[in-house]
């Protein structure tokens, strides 16, 4: 685990207590954290269907809050990319393509 993926896994946690029982739903940040969790601790995300699988799973939710107008584009894609810096880095020719 890197200090840059520890450092992103701080602001996800973070952004989770700033927006609390405000903006979110109990179950909402519970899934926001278990993605967090999972990409930290994930070394390999094609192999690791639980962090992979938590990743999308929070960035239907992350459209469903900006559609619903419960929060600004700009929060939404800020989480995502923290979330995404939690985990292992991809090669520079898999990504956009995963």
């Amino acid at each position: 685990m890197s200090p840059e993926r520890t450092l992103a896994y701080q602001h996800v946690i973070h952004t989770l207590a700033e927006l609390g029982p405000v903006k979110l739903h109990p179950a909402e940040r519970e899934r926001i954290r278990y993605a967090a969790d999972n990409l930290i601790l994930c070394a390999d995300l094609f192999e690791d269907d639980a962090a992979r699988d938590s990743l999308e799973d929070t960035e239907l939710l992350c459209d469903v809050l900006v559609h619903s107008g419960r929060w600004e584009r700009a929060t939404a894609e800020r989480l995502i990319d923290h979330l995404r810096a939690c985990g292992p880095r991809l090669p520079a020719d898999l990504i956009g393509a995963a």
